[in-house]
């Protein structure tokens, strides 16, 4: 006897759908997979066998053979154990074949019987056309967003046969929200002091520009940067949808409802590899952190202390919006479309600021000043300074501006970018700044002078410019025409990062 029952995988971010074709018959007795799969797959012929027999079934003590179809794409991970379960009892008889007609399977299987939760049930849901998806119950929500079809959540196989076998309707399951806690975005009323600082975050916000903040530690870098995904607005259905599925895919806990409407904050450790950030892996492709951080914000802190390999990779994907990882058989392509913030001390000892405060030799402080490559740093639109504030601001327990008043307006001026030139400033191309964002003649002579001094690069120009348009929507008349003040104001949030022995050191 033969079935087909279908399923998917995961690459990357993305589902494939499969075909799981199970036959039954005649030779010696043996169960062989074949269709590239992993050894992953490969070892679901012990959890399938005892699952079934666990849940009351009869292992057919003949020939079996199952085809993961199309053969061409190598199959990895646990999520097929239960189709190629089913299939096995719909060719061997013991549940009608038309009872899984128009039905898809995903889940792994326990030696037990029981169907445990797998990782990327919301790409893989996506992609098959089905009129009942039975998945695991936790991953009820997930599924339940993306299917085509109606999500039927199943805790063990036992509870799948009887349903098959109309010997009892479909279980009703209590869905547990899993592991995710609740949380609030912190105020910007926390941040004591620090106007310009609190200026450029606003800034970044409004234009979603990269933004790089340099100063001592304790001076409230880290704090800003967290402070950032509370001034955004709330991500749109598609967005939703798309960060939802890179989720799912890494493995990150998801909201009770399963559909992830904040923008994503992630911070990963300095000592991060390069396929963490940007994704990979040997077999599974899986999502990076600057893939989960789409339509978000990536902070990372101590910017210098990354690997410069690390930080060259993410050059790419700030400029295209993805990330293509490739392997000898594999190749996918992950949205990475991130806003990025990073932070670092002025020196190793962090004291370069303060005059004759600075205790690192020469050699130490042009290592640490070159470790952050030239072109990464052009790519940030704002470069901030940020200085530890004074002891009359951290004695006054005034609060500043709250988030919710900046919010709003971040949101008017993204609106009103929006509906000038239909995406946000930090996206306006190089040849439509003319005509979104037109100079007056001395805002024009303060950038050229600039230039022809050597301190800003035709990439530098094209940022500064853009953030000046932003600073010009954040202004109640909206600055149609930019003039000088806004222009000086844009060249005074893009710092030179030095190297730290020329900065603020004792002669």
């Amino acid at each position: 006897m033969f079935a087909s029952v279908p399923s998917a995988v995961l690459f990357g971010a993305q589902g494939h759908p499969v075909a799981v074709e199970v036959h039954v018959g005649k030779g010696l007795p043996g169960f062989h997979v074949v269709g590239l799969p992993d050894e992953s797959v490969r070892e679901s012929r012990d959890r399938v066998r005892a699952a079934v027999m666990s849940s009351g079934a009869v292992w057919p003590d003949i020939k079996i053979t199952v085809n993961l179809a199309p053969s061409r794409q190598r199959k990895s991970g646990s999520g097929l154990d239960l189709a190629i379960a089913v299939g096995v009892l719909a060719a061997s008889e013991q549940i009608p074949i038309e009872s899984i007609e128009r039905m898809g399977f995903i889940g792994e299987l326990g030696l037990d019987g029981s169907i445990r939760s797998v990782p990327g049930v919301a790409p893989m849901a996506g992609v098959l056309a089905v009129a009942d998806l039975v998945v695991p119950v936790g991953n009820t929500h997930e599924a339940a967003i993306i299917t085509n079809g109606r999500a039927r959540p199943c805790g063990h196989l036992r509870e799948l046969i009887a349903v098959c076998c109309d010997s009892a309707p479909w279980p009703d399951h209590d869905i547990d929200d899993g592991d995710h806690v609740a949380t609030h975005d912190p105020d910007l009323a926390d941040v004591i002091g620090q106007p310009m600082a609190r200026q450029a975050l606003e800034i970044a916000a409004a234009g979603g520009h990269h933004c790089l903040f340099v100063g001592p530690p304790g001076a409230g870098k880290t704090m800003l940067a967290a402070r950032l995904p509370g001034l955004l607005p709330p991500l749109g259905r598609e967005e939703a949808l798309a960060v939802t599925m890179i989720h799912s895919a890494a493995g990150v806990s998801l909201p009770p409802d399963g559909l992830v409407t904040r923008p994503p904050f992630r911070s990963p450790h300095h000592t991060s590899s390069q396929v963490a950030m940007v994704g990979g892996g040997s077999t599974t492709l899986r999502p990076g952190e600057i893939s989960i951080s789409h339509c978000g914000v990536l902070f990372m802190d101590e910017l210098p202390e990354f690997a410069p390999r690390v930080m060259d990779t993410i050059r790419q994907p700030l400029e295209e919006g993805e990330v293509s990882v490739s392997r000898a058989a594999l190749h996918v392509t992950i949205p990475s479309r991130f806003q990025l913030v990073a932070a670092m001390n002025p020196c190793p000892c962090g004291d370069g600021n303060e005059p004759g405060g600075c205790e690192c030799g020469d050699a130490r402080l042009r290592n640490y000043a070159g470790r952050v490559s030239g072109p990464l740093l052009d790519r940030f639109d704002l470069r901030v300074k940020v200085d530890r504030p004074d002891v009359d601001q951290l004695l006054d327990n005034r609060p500043g501006e709250s988030s919710a008043v900046v919010r709003a307006r971040v949101a008017a001026a993204r609106e009103r970018s929006i509906a000038r030139q239909g995406v946000l400033n930090n996206e306006l191309a190089a040849r439509d700044l003319d005509h979104f964002a037109p100079l007056e003649a001395e805002a024009l002579e303060c950038l050229r002078s600039e230039m022809e001094r050597g301190r800003l690069s035709a990439r530098g120009y094209h940022r500064v410019r853009r953030v000046a348009r932003t600073i010009g929507d954040l202004r109640p008349d909206g600055a149609e025409v930019l003039d000088e003040e806004i222009i000086a104001l844009a060249l005074g949030m893009r710092v030179r990062v030095r190297p730290a022995h020329t900065i603020g050191r004792a002669a």
